[in-house]
């Protein structure tokens, strides 16, 4: 328990000796930090801008999901249309809040390419 009282995920009032949050379950006297922002989790080489400008203009035609490396998928965005539509759309809010990933899973979480430069 925080030295207030309060829960560090929700912000309820803990009860005194309590073990968990009774509003979110989350365990007292641990700090709560998001999934979203785990610096040990790899990401991936792919620009998120990239991926979501391609998916923006040509993501009925699958080309972000050719981009980031998923050929099955991307055949099949090509073929359906992005799949009538509906999974173009999801695809694109997906890229935009940062939880697409790549081929090999990893999240397309850079936004720009980085400077390189020399001495």
């Amino acid at each position: 328990m925080n030295e207030r009282g309060y829960c560090e995920r929700c912000g309820a009032q803990l009860v005194p000796d309590a073990v968990y949050c009774n509003r979110c379950g989350h365990p007292v006297g641990q700090p709560y930090r998001h999934s979203r922002y785990n610096p040990d989790e790899p990401v991936s080489a792919y620009s998120g801008l990239i991926a979501l400008l391609l998916c923006f203009f040509l993501g009925y035609l699958g080309i972000h999901r050719f981009y980031v490396g998923k050929i099955a998928t991307g055949i099949i965005w090509l073929i359906t249309g992005g799949v009538f539509g509906i999974g173009w759309l999801i695809d694109l809010i997906v890229i935009a809040c940062g939880r697409f990933r790549d081929y090999l899973g990893y999240r397309l979480v850079v936004w720009e390419e980085p400077v390189i430069r020399q001495a």
